[in-house]
């Protein structure tokens, strides 16, 4: 794997690839990124100008105060313990692409602007985070009419041509994605957190060879669990999609109700809730607050989820148009 160069001083600065435990500098978060980019676009600088200067050189480049200088220079500082992790994970079978990257998934800038994620991390084959597909979200615990519901949401994504996107947890991701696969449909899997750890499943190594599965994250590859990381994650799931499904949901707490509230408030994608008589609360409050009745029994084929969630899409409602007055 070889990064270009805009890429490759984008990883310097913002990746904790190649890091100490305890890093002099930390790299630079989304948002001090987005004022260096705004420095440099002023100064008429190249990020790919930056590697190998000291922090004087970087000072007489741009305006920049003393420690922030030192900060990036020591983070441009590190090319070959940068290289030599990538090609670890080159190994390993982990890709790394950036919003300078033709593949970067172009939804991601379109829908999330700035809040993109700078860095991508994946294994499997990455155009799959460019089809069509149905994020398929839900609780950890699910019931048994819940699991039966989500196995079937995934066998008819399959059957529609659907990708399920989805978050990779135990209970509804990894249920609908499993379906999925299990009949010979793709999913994709954005995770908060272990990468590297997730790759050793058997499983999961062949469908990714088989090309049906990508697992993607915008966090290091050998990163733990992190409760912010995963609600932060959850935008990217919704944000790759062309639908949401919400299987179940606490009422105003937890992380599928965050997403979905996210999203609906965003306006991505269409929201579907399961709806029914024995519903949880989340799911009554997020039909309350905008998202779409999904029937908890499809009653239609399988092989008709993607027309049927088309059809059932709200119409928008004209913009008003003043008229001149001349």
């Amino acid at each position: 794997m070889k990064l270009n160069n805009d890429s490759f001083a984008l990883f310097l600065l913002c990746s904790h690839l190649g890091l100490p435990d305890e890093p002099e500098a930390k790299p630079l978060s989304a948002r001090e990124w987005k004022q260096l980019e705004a420095k440099l676009a002023a100064n008429s600088v190249s990020v790919t100008e930056l590697p190998g200067l000291t922090a004087e050189q970087i000072k007489s480049t741009f305006p920049t105060a003393n420690d922030e200088a030192a900060r990036l220079a020591w983070l441009l500082d590190r090319s070959g313990a940068m290289q030599e992790e990538i090609k670890r994970l080159d190994d390993l079978g982990i890709w790394l692409i950036t919003r300078f990257d033709e593949d970067y998934p172009q939804r991601f800038t379109e829908r999330l602007k700035s809040a993109a994620p700078l860095l991508l991390y994946g294994a499997g084959d990455g155009r799959l985070l460019n089809r069509r597909g149905l994020a398929v979200v839900g609780s950890r615990n699910i019931d048994a009419r819940g699991f039966a519901l989500t196995e079937f949401i995934g066998n008819a994504c399959a059957e529609s041509k659907l990708t399920v996107y989805s978050g990779g947890a135990r209970g509804v991701d990894k249920t609908a994605m499993g379906a999925a696969l299990a009949a010979r449909g793709s999913a994709v899997g954005l995770l908060a957190d272990s990468l590297e750890k997730a790759l050793r499943a058997a499983d999961a190594r062949t469908a990714m060879e088989e090309g049906q599965l990508v697992l993607a994250t915008p966090y290091s590859p050998h990163a733990s669990f992190n409760v912010g990381m995963a609600m932060a994650r959850n935008k990217l799931i919704y944000a790759l999609s062309d639908f949401g499904l919400v299987i179940a949901s606490d009422a105003e707490k937890g992380g599928t109700w965050a997403g979905a509230e996210e999203v609906l408030k965003a306006g991505w994608v269409p929201v579907f809730v399961v709806d029914g008589p024995d519903v949880p609360d989340g799911n009554k409050l997020l039909i309350k607050r905008g998202a779409i009745p999904f029937p908890a029994s499809f009653d239609d084929a399988p092989s008709s989820l993607a027309d049927w969630l088309e059809e059932h899409v709200p119409a928008r409602e004209p913009v008003a148009v003043q008229g001149s007055l001349f």
